[in-house]
């Protein structure tokens, strides 16, 4: 990742989806239980994890162009989300808001490092964009599950401080 593939200064130019679509956000069954439930620590106790409790850890994630959050632009549903807990799997499909979106690997980023931070490091975390969603598909594919991209991203101070600025107060 290069400071480009995020271009994070562009929205300063100017909105790449100025009018997106908003939708409403569910309430779900997961709305009900406490927060400090869902960040999984203890690796001894293991615990069955679901693919409603990943949702929940994204859907408030923020989208970088506006004040939304990422389940009320649709990037991410409940139905994008898909874990398989003996094969310590979790893969997350997100929709960007237009084909052409830049912030795609920025979005992609987010959701990977916010899973990183909350589940078990048993699991695997593969993020990707929606099959016919995003006119990159597979390159942003690649670079969202190439580790040492990710890592190289990740020691951006700025890009970090961009990062984290999409994830704080996004627990349930």
């Amino acid at each position: 990742f290069g400071a480009t593939d995020f271009a994070p200064n562009e929205m300063a130019e100017g909105l790449i989806n100025a009018n997106p679509t908003v939708y409403a956000t569910a309430v779900t069954k997961r709305d009900a239980i406490d927060a400090a439930s869902l960040i999984f620590d203890d690796e001894e106790d293991r615990e069955e994890i679901s693919s409603d409790e990943v949702f929940e850890l994204i859907r408030h994630l923020r989208d970088p162009e506006h004040p939304l959050s990422l389940e009320a632009l649709r990037v991410v549903t409940v139905g994008g989300v898909a874990v398989d807990d003996p094969k310590n799997m979790v893969e997350v499909m997100f929709t960007p808001t237009v084909p052409h979106c830049s912030m795609a690997t920025l979005i992609g980023l987010c959701i990977r490092v916010k899973l990183l931070r909350s589940l078990p490091r048993r699991f695997k975390v593969r993020i990707r964009v929606t099959p016919g969603s995003h006119a990159s598909e597979e390159e942003l594919n690649r670079q969202l599950n190439d580790k040492e991209r990710v890592a190289a991203a990740l020691e951006n101070t700025h890009l970090l401080r961009v990062v984290n600025g999409q994830i704080v107060d996004t627990d349930p």
